[in-house]
């Protein structure tokens, strides 16, 4: 038994035949899952918006940048292009089946960047079209100086981009970007997108210890803020297993410090959540691979997103874990799952 979820068996009087055929019947369900061409994924609990049904639009780890922090590991296929990466009507055709799980936002955001998809446009207006729930896209914000990407995503009713230092040098050690994105250029497309947006405009800065955790550091960063003036300054830190093993986190108390350096100041969105129980509902380990595919997750962001009882969720991680299809690992004091 795995020791991440010890204290829970096999229920009693399952016999070996019956438990070996349903140990198939989950593998053969979870490779389904990681192999079918599926572009939505959640609801999955988010900081900021509620249940979130996520949408994928490039190919896992396909970005301009490489940063260090990410929960997703270090960038395959580091890229500028902008073109039709997935085909927008199967990506419409899985979201209209997807609808009734009833998320508080559609986020366009995912295993790489959202903005290097070509027709994102026309996905938001389609998606508009479908339903009322509000539109949010997650991005890093650097394309952003192009007048035909702020034009795209400028339907959306929540954009939030990130911003992760306030000077050239601390850009290319934290974000690591392609050759071809300036820290000047992101700077002003960030503040060139607030000018014309009508919308929700939330800023995400992630500080690092060692690197961005310094009030030299966080006062640069509040004074691009400023230039930008975002609706919401949200600072984050490293929660879930980062690329790299020398990004580490901010404790909680220091956040707080470090929002007063905004003005005003900012919101501490960190996830340090205490373990909760949630409403059951049934699901099968197809939503949690997908999820798990994509972020690494805690018992309670599986729970969460995808409304289960704890305990449906640990019965389901122990067959995976059983099968090498998931693995676990420690940050802080938390446990995390992932695809194998």
């Amino acid at each position: 038994m795995s020791p991440i979820i010890k204290g829970h068996s096999q229920a009693a009087g399952v016999t070996k035949p019956v438990a070996a055929e349903r140990r198939r019947a989950i593998k053969n369900h979870a490779s389904n899952a990681m192999n079918e061409a599926r572009y939505i994924f959640g609801p999955v609990p988010s900081r900021r918006l509620g249940r979130s049904l996520g949408i994928d639009l490039v190919p896992p780890k396909t970005c301009m940048y490489d940063c260090i922090y990410c929960q997703l590991g270090r960038t395959t296929n580091k890229t500028v292009e902008r073109k039709e990466w997935v085909p927008l009507e199967e990506v419409i055709g899985e979201l209209k089946a997807k609808l009734a799980t009833r998320p508080d936002y559609i986020t366009l955001s995912g295993s790489g960047e959202p903005t290097l998809y070509s027709r994102i446009a026309e996905l938001i207006d389609r998606i508009h079209s479908i339903t009322d729930i509000p539109v949010a896209v997650l991005s890093n914000g650097s394309l952003l100086w192009k007048k035909e990407v702020r034009d795209e995503i400028a339907e959306a009713d929540v954009v939030i981009p990130s911003l992760d230092a306030g000077g050239a040098l601390m850009f290319e050690a934290v974000n690591r970007p392609h050759k071809s994105i300036s820290f000047a250029q992101m700077l002003e497309g960030l503040v060139g997108f607030r000018q014309e947006y009508t919308g929700q405009y939330w800023l995400e800065v992630v500080l690092l210890g060692g690197y961005t955790a310094l009030a030299s550091e966080v006062n640069k960063l509040a004074a691009c803020a400023k230039k930008i003036a975002p609706d919401r300054v949200q600072l984050n830190t490293v929660t879930r297993p980062p690329a790299e093993k020398y990004a580490v986190y901010v404790e909680r108390n220091r956040l707080h410090e470090f929002a007063n350096c905004f003005d005003p100041p900012a919101e501490v969105i960190a996830d340090f959540r205490s373990e909760n129980h949630y409403a059951a509902c049934q699901t099968g380990c197809e939503d949690i691979m997908r999820m798990l595919v994509r972020r690494p997750c805690t018992v309670v962001d599986i729970a969460s997103g995808l409304e289960m009882h704890l305990n449906e969720v640990v019965k389901y991680l122990e067959e995976l874990m059983a099968l090498k299809k998931i693995e676990h690992c420690r940050v802080q004091d938390k446990t995390f799952y992932r695809a194998t």
